[in-house]
């Protein structure tokens, strides 16, 4: 959401933005990126009482849900209170679209009763028609148009001279559950002398189990948390850190984007790339597909079926100073390509607050 809503507060600086969240790690987000210059709440749960007061509260002038954000009743009162209310960046899986089907009259209605859907590609906005959207734009995928915050670009300098600046650095970003224990698995041994791996897991909940699993294994790891330099014995970084994963990626000399080696659908490989650092990702990347199959059709990215391949694809890159080179700006091209899609959904969003 962060280009949408730093072109809103240039365009629109009189309103006010209200963002909204649903955990207190979404909370302290939305406050280190954009501090007072937007108001932040909780999303109300999905009741209707409940969202008729949010609404009676804040009176928005429109409503922008992100992604997959589709709540129902929010929806229906919105059309009821006659807020505007716009489906952005819409993305919807194969698998999402199934859970979605299996209530079809909520699913329709939510999807009717939307002002308008601005979906990322041509085959999310083919799945959301299946289900009941009347008709979805074409925008392309906001995520293309973050550039990395000059703070972070800093503080990653700051990070790779406390890792060692001659020192091979692996960054494991977003992993999930049961995903370090595969990536440790398949990094065993391998001949890469002094790599130093970060491991930066999705959940803030997890840090405690993963340096549990580190303990465990007798791997020898510091934690983020603690701001002291690295030794040169240590093999594994902890990233148990907040809002820090572009300083993690401008750090590192490859990244592996999480939740792909299991299917748990990937995460976004966009912001690894526009800082031209060679990507791989396992199998499962559904959450992200078209920008994935773009990124390695491009040569920025490296899909691996296991955790053995993604060894011996890292082992690769580190040792064939050309391929690296040659992906690190196949991941710059891509990542400048595709932008464009904040300018497309402004134009979408104007009528709504110009008229």
């Amino acid at each position: 959401a962060v280009p949408l809503i730093e072109a809103l507060l240039q365009r629109y600086p009189h309103h006010r933005i209200l963002l909204t969240h649903m955990t207190p790690t979404g909370r302290e987000t939305g406050e280190s990126l954009f501090g007072e210059r937007v108001l932040r709440c909780y999303l109300p749960y999905d009741f209707p009482w409940a969202i008729r007061r949010f609404l009676r509260h804040f009176r928005p002038q429109i409503g922008l849900l992100m992604e997959t954000e589709i709540w129902f009743n929010l929806v229906a009162e919105c059309r009821a209170a006659k807020v505007p209310l716009m489906l952005v960046n819409a993305r919807m899986s194969e698998k999402s679209a199934l859970k979605f089907a299996r209530v079809p009259a909520l699913t329709g209605a939510a999807l009717t009763g939307l002002t308008r859907i601005a979906a990322q590609t041509e085959s999310d906005a083919r799945r959301l028609q299946a289900l009941g959207a009347p008709s979805a734009d074409i925008i392309g995928n906001l995520k293309f148009d973050i550039a990395p915050p000059p703070a972070m670009l800093e503080l990653g300098a700051t990070l790779r001279q406390g890792f060692g600046a001659t020192r091979p650095v692996f960054l494991a970003a977003s992993t999930r559950a049961c995903e370090e224990a595969l990536l440790l698995d398949a990094l065993n041994g391998i001949a890469i002398p002094g790599l130093l791996t970060v491991i930066v897991p999705r959940h803030p909940q997890r840090f405690v189990a993963v340096a549990q699993l580190l303990e465990a294994r007798g791997i020898l790891f510091q934690r983020r948390s603690t701001n002291r330099p690295i030794e040169p014995e240590t093999r594994v970084v902890l990233g148990d850190s907040m809002g820090e994963l572009f300083a993690y990626y401008a750090a590192c000399d490859v990244a592996f984007i999480g939740g792909s080696l299991l299917p748990c659908g990937g995460q976004n490989l966009i912001e690894a790339a526009c800082l031209g650092k060679p990507v791989l990702v396992g199998a499962h990347t559904y959450n992200f597909a078209e920008a994935t199959e773009l990124a390695i059709a491009e040569g920025a990215a490296v899909r691996v079926a296991d955790g053995g391949e993604l060894a011996r694809e890292l082992e690769n890159l580190l040792q064939n100073p050309a391929r690296h080179e040659a992906m690190a700006q196949a991941g710059l091209r891509f990542s400048q390509q595709y932008r464009g899609a904040t300018a497309r959904l402004m134009a979408l969003i104007a009528p709504c607050l110009d008229g």
